[in-house]
C-alpha cells in the first residue's frame, strides 16, 4: 500500500512539475529565435535581387531589423511574416517567389529575432507587425489596397492580428494554427493546456474578423500542424476565400509542391490585384 501511495504521488508531482515547466517557459519553447541561430546567413543580393535593409521603431521603442526587396513595376507590396524558427535570411525562397509574382517585398524579424532587438511576446509581435504596417502606409506611402499580409506558421497568426485591425488588399495565412490553446492540446493532451496556455494567438477568432479575401494555404501532409486546424481557420473566415492544399512537410511544403503553389498564389493575388506585367 506504501509503495503504491508513493508512485502515486511520484505520479501526480511529475504531472504538477511538467505543467508548471510549460506555463512558465512556453515562451521559450515557442519563441526559437536561436534555432539555426540569431546571425544572418544570407541576404537578397545573394540570390540576385537589389534590397534595402530597413530599421523600424515600435511604438514601445524596440528596434526592428528587416529587408524591402522591390520588383520591377510592381502590381502590390506583400508584407511577409516569418515562423517561430530562424530568421529573414533563411526565407530567401519566398523571397524570390514573391519577386516573380511581380510583388515588392517587407520582411521584417520579430524583436529578440535576427538584428532586431528585445524580447518575443505574443504582444511583442503584434506591435512588431503594426510597425511593419505603418512603416508601409506612412513612410513609403503604400495604399493599404496594394498590400497582401502574408503569414506562415506562427507568422500566420501575426499577420492575421494584423489584418484584424486594418482592412489590407487581402490575406493569406499559410501552414498556421487555428490558435495556441488548440496547438498546446495537440502537443499535451494529457494536461489541462487551456488553463496552461498563456500564449493565446487565436488564429481562427482573428480569421472570422477579417473584411478582405483570404487565401488559407495547407498541407495535408503537414507532420506540426495538422491539415484540421487549417480547415477550422478557413471555415471561420466570412469573406471570400480560398483554400490552396499542398503536399509535403510543414517547412517545406510550399517548396515541394512549388508546381502547385506558385500558379495557386498567382491565381489569388491576380483576383485581387490584377495580372502581373512582363
Amino acid at each position: 500500500m506504501k509503495t503504491f501511495l508513493g508512485l502515486l504521488t511520484l505520479a501526480a508531482s511529475i504531472y504538477i512539475l511538467l505543467g508548471l515547466m510549460i506555463y512558465l517557459f512556453q515562451g521559450k519553447m515557442v519563441f526559437l529565435a536561436n534555432m539555426p541561430g540569431r546571425a544572418l546567413t544570407a541576404s537578397p543580393g545573394d540570390i540576385g535581387l537589389a534590397y534595402e535593409n530597413v530599421s523600424l521603431t515600435t511604438s514601445d521603442d524596440e528596434r526592428l531589423h528587416g529587408w524591402y526587396v522591390p520588383a520591377a513595376r510592381a502590381r502590390g507590396v506583400v508584407l511577409f511574416f516569418h515562423g517561430n524558427a530562424g530568421n529573414i535570411s533563411h526565407r530567401l525562397d519566398s523571397i524570390a517567389i514573391f519577386h516573380q509574382l511581380g510583388l515588392d517585398t517587407l520582411i521584417i524579424d520579430y524583436r529578440g529575432y535576427g538584428e532586431s532587438s528585445g524580447q518575443t511576446s505574443e504582444q511583442g509581435t503584434y506591435l512588431d507587425a503594426q510597425a511593419a504596417w505603418d512603416y508601409l502606409v506612412g513612410e513609403r506611402g503604400v495604399s493599404p489596397d496594394r498590400i497582401i499580409i502574408f503569414g506562415r506558421s506562427l507568422g500566420g497568426a501575426v499577420g492575421a492580428w494584423l489584418g484584424s485591425q486594418h482592412t489590407p488588399a487581402a490575406v493569406i495565412i499559410e501552414s498556421s494554427f487555428s490558435s495556441g490553446a488548440d496547438m498546446a492540446h495537440r502537443l499535451y493532451p494529457f494536461l489541462p493546456t487551456r488553463l496552461l496556455t498563456r500564449l493565446r494567438y487565436p488564429v481562427a477568432e482573428y480569421a472570422s474578423r477579417l473584411e478582405c479575401p483570404v487565401l488559407v494555404v495547407h498541407s495535408r501532409d503537414d507532420e506540426i500542424i495538422p491539415f484540421a486546424m487549417g480547415e477550422a481557420i478557413y471555415a471561420a473566415v466570412k469573406q471570400r476565400k480560398v483554400l490552396l492544399e499542398l503536399r509535403g512537410d510543414h517547412n517545406g511544403g510550399f517548396y515541394i509542391s512549388r508546381q502547385a503553389y506558385i500558379p495557386g498564389l498567382n491565381t489569388f493575388i491576380e483576383s485581387i490585384l490584377g495580372p502581373g506585367r512582363e
